[in-house]
């Protein structure tokens, strides 16, 4: 009996984590008080709400053929690296020539280098020439700051399982292997779920289940396009009767003495509330202007095409428009697109890949710009996350597995038109060169992450506890955010 009765006690402590508020002051991620989120909306303004978006680009991007430099001794190493005999040779066509790499222009310049952006993202130098995207250069997973030296003597601690999917997609998003419990999104989302009078949507995930979304006491709610997936049968007719959707309700939601039964109702009741309180919210956005995304051209066959990139970050664009409805302050939020792991037929899948991402942030700057009459760029900051950068070297006709990576952050608080960090040598056999021209991160994902956890808002000793190797850097802002 004592087994059976500190069984039921565990499982009642780890039901309340889904059921109650505790004693830090966040409610539970489906608890619903109607009467405060009335009061929150009231209060809310474009000015005290800020959320970041996580585009994760599943299968490493090759960062490589992303953003390169083009000064005449790195464009020399580029072509003559990347350059094969296969028909498919992943060198890109040098700027100005039919198809070339597109120039940008850096505030900070770095002696004798000069940059462009790979020619299907169009839409991004537009952006950066604005002043509203940076590009963070080579970075990746990192325990503590690491030489090549150390890293080929194994005398400092290393990220575990480099070069792995599963893994790496796991250490940028919860700086662990794969099996990580939780996120730094959704990390970030416990510490500042009490900003929110509602704390379901804190976290949000428009791409289906993602661990960067894994709080300790927030739970990921993830949506679709026409938001929340409700549970069929519960209004209208059902089997023909008017009457049998109640009778369903209440079967699945009502109250029992069987305490397995009992939390799954109320799991289910709150579910329901959530689902009924987001849907007219997204509705509400949509009609009162959120547009649909254009479609976006395929490089490759030139023809016009449905972009769900975009489709994911209309959907967010939604939810942040109901942001009053919702009593949202601080939300966290997830998309993703798949693709980039490109062993084979790299230059032709990559162009297609990186003109959807291209045209889909540039879609989602211009709606923040204007969304629902309010300009919410400076409240809301996309960045992008991969499982790791590609190997310098090429396979023939496409590129392998490697470690450090370029990336884009993009917004109105972002300070633009700039790229961080020492852009790596071009070429192999230099002191980021792991191998094969896979780079050694400069800068970590901690260092990366707490600088948007510090825009976000939250303290020093909050990022210490969300990021938890921020303390062996000494560079704990990388200085991109206003």
């Amino acid at each position: 009996m004592s087994k059976l009765n500190a069984s039921r006690r565990e499982f009642l402590r780890l039901s309340s984590l889904l059921s109650s508020a505790g004693a830090l002051g966040v409610a539970s991620p489906f608890a619903l008080n109607l009467a405060t989120m009335s009061s929150a909306a009231a209060q809310t303004s474009v000015g005290d709400y800020k959320a970041i978006v996580c585009l994760f680009l599943y299968g490493a991007n090759d960062h490589a053929n992303t953003v390169l430099a083009t000064d005449s001794t790195s464009w020399t190493q580029y072509q003559t690296v990347r350059t094969t005999n296969e028909a498919g040779s992943i060198a890109l066509p040098a700027i100005g020539a039919n198809g070339g790499v597109i120039p940008i222009v850096s505030n900070t310049t770095q002696a004798g280098r000069s940059f462009a952006l790979h020619p299907s993202m169009t839409e991004l130098k537009t952006l950066f020439d604005a002043g509203r995207a940076a590009i963070i250069s080579n970075v990746g997973p990192l325990v503590m700051p690491t030489t090549l030296e150390q890293y080929k003597a194994g005398s400092v601690k290393l990220p575990p399982k480099l070069f792995s999917h599963n893994d790496q997609q796991s250490l940028w998003q919860a700086y662990a292997p794969e099996g990580a419990s939780y996120g730094w999104g959704g990390r970030m989302g416990d510490l500042l779920a009490a900003n929110n009078s509602n704390p379901v949507f804190t976290a949000i995930s428009a791409s289906g289940n993602a661990v960067f979304l894994s709080g300790r006491n927030v739970i990921q709610y993830q949506v679709g396009s026409s938001g929340a997936v409700p549970i069929a049968g519960l209004s209208g007719s059902l089997f023909g009767s008017a009457t049998a959707g109640s009778t369903l309700r209440n079967i699945i939601s009502g109250d029992t003495s069987n305490y397995f039964q009992k939390e799954h109702a109320a799991v289910t009741s709150r579910a329901i509330n959530a689902q009924s309180l987001l849907s007219p919210a997204m509705a509400a956005a949509g009609g009162n202007g959120v547009p649909n995304p254009s479609q976006y051209t395929n490089p490759n066959t030139g023809a016009l095409a449905n972009n769900a990139l975009a489709i994911q970050l209309q959907t967010v664009a939604r939810i942040i428009a109901g942001r009053s409805t919702l009593g949202a302050k601080r939300q966290v939020f997830f998309v993703s697109m798949g693709g980039f792991d490109t062993h084979d037929a790299q230059r032709t899948a990559q162009a297609d890949l990186l003109a959807r991402v291209s045209h889909a942030i540039a879609y989602f700057d211009t709606t923040m710009g204007n969304l629902v009459g309010s300009n919410m760029r400076n409240q809301v900051t996309l960045f992008t996350a991969s499982d790791f950068g590609r190997t310098f070297t090429s396979n023939g006709d496409g590129t392998d597995h490697g470690w450090g990576s370029h990336h884009f952050i993009v917004g109105g608080a972002v300070k633009g038109k700039d790229i961080y960090g020492t852009f790596p040598v071009t070429g192999l056999k230099h002191s980021q060169d792991v191998g094969s021209g896979s780079l050694l991160p400069q800068f970590s994902v901690d260092q990366y992450g707490a600088t948007l956890a510090n825009w976000f808002g939250l303290s020093n000793t909050q990022i210490n506890d969300v990021f938890p190797n921020i303390v062996n850097f000494s560079n704990r802002n990388l200085g991109f955010m206003g």
